[in-house]
């Protein structure tokens, strides 16, 4: 049953299987992701969709909340700006970003964010903590350094390839995405080599070997065809 309500004083309406976020964005409301994509499960991962709903004293993630019958929801207010600044400054402080020596220079979702929110400079300290980088596989390559933990990777290699040779490992500043239990990427034994993890990668922690700086395109079409196969769908 549809249920009725308000999206910045506009009323709107929603499907039971419907998030706020795809509320808002079926009617041209911009609210800033990073780790959701349609045609993946939902997660709340980066926190950067949190939306303000009338009566709840914290913000919460507006692509893993069903909206209720008369709720009141702000998805832009001077709280939101700064709480989601805030996350794009963790993210660059946390990892290395410089977009000059990036392979999706021009073409990276944390880069566009940045523009958009208007950060045009950080507050925090820079951790420079370098990070790992796995070239062992024949075609890809991944940047931890330039890995933002959206687990898009994970997600798309177990729902939409099957394979989950992908996953998480460790907690706080040790956390990271790991292959086959924490085996170089070039050992796996069960990755088909399908690019996929690449393509839904929102930065240049993921790309192929053969492109240089600024070369990198990302391409989530293949996304909406299987999982319309995956759902049983036309």
């Amino acid at each position: 049953m549809a249920k009725t309500f308000k999206i910045d004083g506009m009323d709107v309406s929603a499907a039971d299987d419907q998030t706020i976020l795809q509320v808002a964005r079926e009617r041209g409301i911009f609210i800033p992701t990073l780790c959701f994509l349609e045609g993946l499960s939902f997660v709340g991962a980066c926190r950067l969709c949190i939306v303000e709903i009338e009566g709840n004293p914290t913000p919460v993630a507006a692509c893993a909340t069903y909206p209720q019958e008369g709720m009141e929801v702000y998805t832009n207010t001077e709280r939101l700006q700064g709480y989601r600044r805030l996350i794009l400054e963790m993210l660059f402080a946390e990892g290395n970003h410089v977009c000059a020596v990036c392979v999706v220079n021009g073409h990276c979702e944390l880069q566009w964010l940045a523009e958009k929110l208007g950060m045009t400079y950080n507050t925090l300290d820079y951790l420079n903590r370098p990070k790992q980088v796995d070239a062992s596989h024949y075609r890809f390559a991944v940047d931890h350094n330039r890995c933002v933990l959206c687990t898009r990777c994970v997600r798309v290699c177990d729902e939409i390839e099957g394979a989950h040779i992908w996953d998480v490992m460790g907690r706080g500043i040790d956390c990271k995405v790991i292959t086959e239990l924490n085996q170089p990427w070039g050992e796996s034994v069960n990755c088909t080599s399908c690019g996929k993890c690449i393509n839904v990668c929102p930065t240049g922690a993921l790309f192929k070997k053969s492109k240089a700086v600024a070369e990198m395109e990302k391409d989530t079409h293949f996304l909406r065809y299987f999982s319309t196969i995956r759902a049983g769908g036309d």
